[in-house]
């Protein structure tokens, strides 16, 4: 399985350029002094190839020990339109988006104008485009320093049918001193199943773009443990649910949410499970219940439109007591919305969605890496407490692929069984137990007969609209949720100050760094990464945050879902304030800060 995940890849990487008598060595030398970040966005037309270049210096990248993130950002169309990969080199893990980019390379810049928003630059940009191009407007603007190269003239040299993207490989690739061998051997894996002929135009191209170096003194970033995991979020999720004995998923196909399915198809082949593609999100979700009902670890994955469709079925799930994991990749909305950019707005209708009452779980994430511990845990909690599980993920996190040290497994580990002994008489599927977990069967079982559908019942599972069964039974599943230890894996928790910094999935990031930024300037902050959303850890929470004088709750949506929801359920401080802004563009540490200050200064 680990061999699986390092097959598919991301990058950061650091390049220095001398083109017609200009270098940015001295700002590439003081970024790596002060231990800064380096960003390269690469750029053009959907099928420019842009995603397989950054893919692929990535890879080389992480063989030699480095450490970095690719965000993908595309447009909304299925072929054709616009298409970058935003690389960040960083002296760590904590992956947050780049605010500025040192170096674009533009293979074209067809439809550039639809994501400029996300790709900043300024004086001290360097940006390198084929001469063929009219340069737009915004960068003529910025100030950045353009310098011309013709990639499909110099792609054609060593082969009549080579490729711009290739060629560019081959030349960052000899700035980061990478074996060019290493990345055509790279490039045949990921063009496995293409002709011959493709491969060796490939091949042809890399090799004649390493011949091509920019000539610079580049001292290259620091390289340390190669024992990492290239891996995206989507791939991550897929992995924990498979370590987590998830053996039967059905799903519709829908953006962000389908690589995570592609990924699964394959592990759960190794694994003898079975993945089903459903005609539509209704179908999907109710194959995992009839699954689940037989005693199969199941699995859907999906995004907001979906998760609507699926949350009459959810509740079945809730009053059957039938487990079940849903992975829900969140994306721009209402309705279609941005369905290929990032955002935080599913959080609602994850903790409130459902009809009547029907408590239930919702995590997230705090990065890529953490996809894999959350995901087994949401399996295992779903399993033991036999209800529905939501993951909430984001674009970012599951598109986006990072070097990571290998994911630490979940740790938690499920109270004893309740299942009672095939011999038991009078068996009572929704048992009033003391923990609201009563004992389970499968179909089949001797003796352990009983009924499971949406309509109120009482203990043996027999419908029931009396007023003590659907209070009693109401009571229990509610009462499950809260009884049930969960251990330090709520949050993650750190510092120690006065001001209080709460953030959940993508956001987890550019709040880590702001802390440490407002740490430098003498700010002390303690930080709280939710990952157990429902049911909220209301005392473990207001423990966390009992120094703090003010807290500050910091989101990727535009109605400040998280905000409410906490003030909702809990005192968290004195004073509550928020950050809540729309995507697509990522919230930044730099825009973190800045609220803090404000607040501080009010």
């Amino acid at each position: 399985m680990k061999r699986w995940l390092r097959s598919l890849t991301n990058i950061c990487c650091v390049v220095a350029f001398h083109l017609g008598g200009f270098t940015i060595m001295a700002v590439l030398n003081n970024l790596q002094a002060t231990g800064g970040e380096l960003a390269i966005a690469i750029t053009g037309a959907g099928g420019a190839g842009v995603i397989s270049c950054g893919e692929l210096i990535l890879r080389g990248w992480a063989r030699k020990g480095g450490r970095g993130m690719l965000r993908k950002s595309f447009g909304p169309q299925i072929r054709g339109g616009e298409s970058a990969a935003l690389l960040v080199l960083s002296s760590n893990e904590c992956y947050t988006a780049a605010t500025h980019y040192q170096l674009v390379l533009a293979l074209d810049w067809i439809n550039f104008d639809r994501f400029e928003d996300e790709i900043q630059v300024s004086s001290d940009t360097l940006v390198i485009c084929d001469s063929n191009d009219t340069v737009p407007g915004s960068i003529v603007a910025s100030g950045a320093t353009v310098r011309d190269l013709s990639f499909e003239q110099l792609s054609k040299q060593a082969h009549p049918e080579g490729r711009a993207n290739m060629f560019a490989v081959g030349m960052l690739a000899a700035e980061l001193g990478l074996s060019p061998g290493d990345l055509c051997q790279l490039a045949e894996q990921k063009l496995a199943g293409k002709d011959q002929a493709y491969i060796e135009a490939a091949h042809a191209s890399i090799v004649n773009g390493y011949d091509h170096p920019l000539h610079c003194d580049l001292k290259r970033p620091a390289v340390g443990d190669t024992d990492s995991w290239c891996v995206s979020g989507n791939q991550a999720v897929g992995f924990g649910a498979l370590q987590a004995g998830v053996r039967f998923v059905a799903a519709y196909p829908i953006t962000p949410a389908s690589d995570a399915l592609e990924w699964m198809a394959g592990g759960l082949e190794m694994a003898g499970g079975q993945l089903v593609q459903a005609e539509d999100e209704l179908a999907a979700i109710n194959m995992c219940l009839g699954a689940a009902f037989g005693g199969v670890p199941s699995f859907t994955a999906t995004s907001g439109p979906g998760l609507a469709l699926m949350t009459e079925s959810i509740g079945l799930a809730v009053a059957s007591e039938t487990p079940v994991c849903i992975l829900n990749v969140m994306r721009g909305g209402p309705s279609t919305g941005i369905p290929t950019k990032s955002e935080q707005s599913d959080l609602d209708i994850a903790l409130h969605g459902l009809h009547g009452d029907a408590p239930h779980l919702v995590l997230a994430p705090t990065d890529i890496a953490d996809c894999v511990s959350t995901t087994e845990w949401a399996v295992q909690l779903a399993q033991h407490l036999q209800t529905a599980a939501i993951i909430l993920t984001d674009q970012f996190i599951a598109q986006s692929t990072g070097i990571v040290s290998p994911p630490v497994n979940s740790q938690w580990q499920a109270p004893q069984s309740t299942d009672v002994a095939s011999e038991q008489q009078d068996y009572q599927r929704y048992q009033l137990t003391e923990s609201g977990v009563s004992p389970r069967a499968a179909p089949g079982d001797p003796g352990r007969r009983f009924t499971a559908d949406g309509l109120e019942h009482n203990e043996a599972g027999t419908p029931s609209a009396r007023a003590s069964d659907h209070s009693q039974q109401l009571d229990k599943r509610r009462r499950k949720l809260a009884s049930v230890d969960f251990g330090n894996n709520w949050a993650d928790i750190a510092g120690g100050g006065e001001l209080g910094l709460i953030s959940f999935g993508s956001t987890t990031a550019a709040v880590k760094r702001a802390a440490q930024q407002l740490a430098d300037e003498g700010i002390a902050v303690t930080t709280v990464a939710l990952r157990l959303l429902a049911p909220l850890q209301i005392t473990a929470l207001d423990t966390a945050l009992s120094a703090c004088n003010v807290a500050i709750v910091v989101e990727q949506n535009h109605s400040a879902q998280l905000f409410y929801y906490l003030r909702g359920c809990c005192d968290l401080a004195k004073t509550v304030h928020s950050v809540a802004r729309a995507g697509p563009v990522p919230i930044s540490a730099e825009e973190i800060c800045a609220s803090v200050r404000e607040v501080m200064q009010a």
